[in-house]
């Protein structure tokens, strides 16, 4: 090959390695501009990324709130009813024992007299007898149809049997009337012992012999205690709560025993009260039941959870309970509970409340 040749090849090469280092260096921007456009792009989705997670982060935080705020309010709306409830009952009771009062205070306050009219009657007959001894036929005939002896004695045993009912009457009455204390809005230094005894009369056909259930045994053990400052109509609600649901589980217990465990177990309730700390008071109602295990004793006053079958519970009343207790009273409410071993509800109270 000539030397021309030569240098046109190399000049020729030359051209085309030119070429190629600017293609080269045109690839080479080219691929940093698609760098750096990815990087962008990688920038953008991890940024939408991140936003998306953020948004859907507080739309749960969102949907959080809101789920809570309907459970309170649905919570508050069952209180109301289950408040409105125990308002609309205390003022029936309250209604009913003023309507009954009247007539049995009548009758009571007028069988007296009628029992001294009677002894007077009785005994100005027996002076006529005694005085004119000899009667007519058609008076002796009607002597004997009316078995004048036994006539004698038995009216006076009818009205003694009559002031004992009108006396147990007005005892009922006036228990009544101690349940409702629908005209105590503030806190008023109350008998407590009332407060119960009034309870388990209202309750009294749930504890009595019923048709396969014996009758439910009542301890009391009453300690001496003071009148107590309180909402006197909120705490009986706290003492219908919890001595309805005792009675509940012990009913419960005697459908899964046998004749002869009831037998040899009888069901049972035990209320105990007592001062301590000496500015407190303590109010301790056991049942012999079957006791619940450390789950379902965790949630008790929970609102809207119940063992209950559907139909026979809220869930709403030891969480009514405890609020009232609690928050109105500022004291203490505590289950003491275990697997065949009953519960226990004990309320604890300072004897001079100053919370409103």
């Amino acid at each position: 090959m000539e030397p021309t040749d030569w240098e046109n090849r190399i000049k020729e090469l030359e051209k085309e390695n030119r070429i190629l280092r600017k293609k080269l260096e045109t690839s080479e921007t080219e691929r940093s501009e698609l760098e750096a456009l990815n990087q962008k792009k990688e920038y953008l989705l991890r940024s939408v990324t991140e936003e998306f997670r953020d948004s859907e982060n507080l739309l749960k935080a969102r949907m959080s709130t809101l789920e809570k705020a309907l459970e309170n309010q649905q919570t508050m709306q069952l209180k109301l009813i289950e408040a409105e409830k125990m308002s609309a009952l205390g003022i029936l009771v309250a209604g009913i024992a003023h309507e009954i009062n009247n007539p049995v205070n009548f009758i009571y306050g007028n069988i007296t007299y009628v029992n001294d009219y009677t002894a007077d009657l009785l005994k100005l007959l027996a002076m006529y007898q005694e005085r004119y001894p000899e009667t007519d036929a058609e008076i002796e005939a009607f002597i004997e149809k009316i078995d004048l002896d036994f006539m004698r004695e038995d009216l006076l045993k009818t009205l003694s049997s009559m002031k004992v009912g009108s006396d147990r009457i007005r005892e009922i009455v006036l228990t009544l009337r101690n349940f409702a204390r629908v005209d105590e809005a503030e806190k008023k230094p109350v008998n407590i012992h009332e407060g119960i005894d009034s309870t388990l009369l209202i309750l009294q056909n749930l504890t009595n012999e019923k048709p396969g259930y014996p009758a439910i045994k009542i301890v009391k053990n009453y300690g001496k205690l003071p009148n107590i400052e309180c909402y006197a109509g909120q705490l009986n609600q706290v003492f219908m709560n919890i001595i309805n649901n005792a009675v509940d589980a012990l009913r419960e217990r005697e459908k899964k025993c046998s004749l002869g465990e009831r037998e040899a177990k009888p069901s049972q309730m035990e209320i105990t009260t007592s001062i301590i700390s000496g500015n407190w008071v303590r109010i301790s109602i056991k049942d012999n039941g079957m006791g619940m295990n450390e789950t379902v004793k965790g949630k008790i006053f929970n609102p809207f959870f119940t063992t209950k079958p559907v139909g026979h519970g809220t869930g709403l009343g030891l969480s009514i309970s405890y609020q009232i207790v609690v928050d109105k009273h500022g004291g203490r409410l505590e289950c003491i509970s275990a697997i065949g071993e009953g519960t226990e509800l004990v309320i604890e109270i300072p004897i001079a409340n100053s919370r409103s």
